[in-house]
């Protein structure tokens, strides 16, 4: 499951199952790289709270599948396999299967992305591949395209979260199957932007 111990909910102390608790209730299973913090809650508290917070909130201007396909392609920029399994798993509730699957393969191929997401997509590239050449310039291009300032700073914030957790997932060696993937609760109803 991952090169580190991990403990399992059935041997879990307190705090722990706790933890575990409150994440079935929220997504139904317990995902691997979550069970890679099992050494240290706390910081398994923190960063649920973090991904709840910029996955999930709803007063982002960004739509589910716009934070997902984020997220999709800082892991494929990345070569994270463990977090592009997963997350274009989440971003085919709201899209097809195969346009999912394109984005992960390479979103600049994509015909059928607009404006706005094609700018994030590649604001998320540059800041994954080369964060010191970011310059205001970038930011002037995400308005540019549409995007307003809360906006821009939640793109930069999923950017940086999913470069976070790639490296959790990469230097931990956290494993990714099928069954693993499948199975959590997602909610399409949410998404503003199904298809665009």
């Amino acid at each position: 499951m991952a090169w580190i111990d991990t403990i399992d909910l059935d041997t879990a102390d307190e705090q722990l199952r706790e933890r575990y608790e409150e994440i079935i209730s929220a997504r139904g299973k317990v995902s691997n790289i979550m069970k890679a913090h099992s050494l240290n809650p706390a910081a398994m508290a923190s960063h649920l709270e973090l991904y709840d917070t910029l996955l999930f909130d709803g007063s982002s201007p960004l739509s589910r599948a716009e934070r997902e396909a984020i997220a999709v392609v800082v892991s494929a920029e990345n070569d994270c396999t463990y977090c592009i399994d997963h997350h274009q798993q989440a971003l085919a509730a709201y899209w097809s299967q195969d346009r999912a699957e394109r984005l992960a393969t390479d979103y600049r191929l994509m015909s059928d992305l607009n404006e706005q997401l094609q700018a994030a997509c590649e604001t998320a590239t540059k800041l994954t591949r080369s964060p010191n050449a970011m310059t205001e310039g970038d930011v002037d291009t995400l308005r540019n395209a549409g995007w307003s300032d809360r906006a821009v700073l939640d793109i930069v914030l999923v950017t940086a979260y999913f470069n976070f957790v790639n490296r959790i997932a990469t230097g931990l060696g956290v494993e990714v199957t099928p069954e693993e993937v499948s199975g959590y609760d997602y909610d399409p109803h949410t998404a503003r932007d199904s298809e665009e």
